[in-house]
């Protein structure tokens, strides 16, 4: 972190894309029901990107200590992998969308000239780095691995995701290198609020397609042995992709195509990124094999995670349970906590969090930025925003319940 010596300046943008600041006011941002000065920035990082926030005009505050909506249209960062949100850009709404897009808004400001944002790093980022995807030789790649595996609809769902949504996990399957995505289900036993890939019609568009088949265990098998068998002896495959739904719910598909990958090769990690709230589905998988999960959160106080997941079936206590059996059966479990400024951070959300992780002894936790507009989630959740101690805070907690701190899956060692 660094100290801030001089007044940081808003960032926004006019109706050419011109990134602007608003020199003479201080920036702002938000958290809950707070509005803070811009204060222990980071400088920009790398693979950032700039997003302009339509219809909402940024808040600053001027010399006098008013606090105004200034002109033109607010600005805001998303983050690289590696790096968490601290604090949300702070806005007023002037018209446009009522909704904007699913995006991990990030507060922003200017200061001598440069850019820095509200953020921690709290992973390394090398193999995420943009500079390692979409790169030209991948239409090539990805049309040798069609070639070599012709009849196998998982590679064409990977080459839409790679080609249309840039999807870089996908793109992996066709580098065959790290953590590559292995969509299997096309059902889901949860409706949540910021679902990436199926949204109600009268809120936002999803930010990609689900997919509109079941695979078989054939299908399932070539992709993830061909992955794991590579050069690169510690890839990752994963179930669970944010092109489909709950992949727990194809647990009898993925159990014997963990079967046949491990006849095939011991190289790699097989992974599930679940929800997993389907209790027996998830038993299965664990005795099936499985090597690592990583465990969706939103919050450990039922009702809320009730009101974001909208589950169908099951309840947190259910997800508490499989999570302590999969540690039982010597797991390797993360916990991909979808975090939202000024709500996870509350006091509640940290003490529920922490007892959870104490009973069920759960390893990692991976702090994912919540893609969602502020305002839609306080009113579709029904929550009311309020003070609270800060990201800061939340991911001391963490440290200080015993599990590790991180933003994305590692092989299992």
């Amino acid at each position: 972190m660094r100290t801030v010596k001089t007044m940081m300046q808003p960032l926004y943008t006019n109706e050419k894309g011109d990134l602007l600041a608003a020199k003479g006011y201080e920036a702002l941002a938000a958290r809950g029901s707070e509005l803070l000065p811009a204060a222990g920035y980071i400088p920009l990082p790398k693979g950032a990107t700039f997003t302009a926030m339509p219809g909402r005009a940024p808040l600053m505050r001027t010399k006098d200590g008013n606090i105004v909506a200034g002109k033109g249209t607010a600005v805001a960062v998303l983050l690289p992998q590696g790096f968490s949100r601290m604090l949300l850009p702070a806005t007023k709404t002037t018209g446009g969308p009522e909704v904007l897009p699913l995006l991990g808004y990030t507060a922003a400001a200017m200061e001598d000239g440069k850019v820095y944002v509200a953020a921690k790093q709290t992973d390394e980022h090398k193999i995420w780095h943009p500079d390692h995807y979409n790169t030209a030789d991948l239409p090539e790649r990805i049309a040798k691995v069609k070639k070599l595996l012709p009849e196998n609809r998982i590679i064409a769902q990977l080459t839409h995701c790679s080609l249309t949504y840039g999807c870089f996990t996908a793109q992996n399957i066709f580098y065959r290198r790290w953590e590559g995505g292995l969509p299997v289900s096309k059902t889901c036993n949860a409706r949540c609020i910021g679902c990436i890939s199926e949204q109600a019609a009268e809120c936002c568009p999803s930010a990609q397609g689900r997919i509109s088949f079941s695979p078989t265990v054939k299908e399932i098998a070539e992709v993830g042995a061909f992955h794991l068998n590579g050069e690169k002896k510690e890839n990752i495959i994963s179930f669970g992709q944010g092109c489909e739904g709950e992949p727990s719910l194809a647990a009898e598909k993925i159990v014997k195509a963990m079967k046949v990958i491990r006849d095939n090769t011991d190289q790699g990690t097989i992974n599930m990124n679940t929800n997993a709230g389907h209790t027996e589905c998830l038993q299965k998988i664990v005795d099936g094999g499985i090597d690592t999960l990583r465990v969706s959160l939103f919050s450990a106080v039922p009702d809320h995670y009730k009101a974001y997941y909208r589950p169908k079936n099951y309840a947190l206590e259910d997800v508490e349970g499989g999570v302590a059996y999969a540690v039982d059966q010597g797991v390797y479990v993360s916990l991909n906590l979808l975090a939202f400024p000024g709500f996870s951070d509350r006091d509640e959300e940290i003490e529920a969090l922490c007892g959870f992780i104490f009973r069920t002894g759960l390893q990692k936790v991976q702090i994912r930025n919540l893609n969602i507009d502020a305002d839609y989630f306080y009113r579709a959740c029904g929550f009311i925003p309020s003070k609270s101690q800060g990201m800061e805070a939340l991911i001391a907690a963490i440290h200080a319940c015993g599990a590790d701190v991180g933003n994305y899956s590692r092989p299992r060692r």
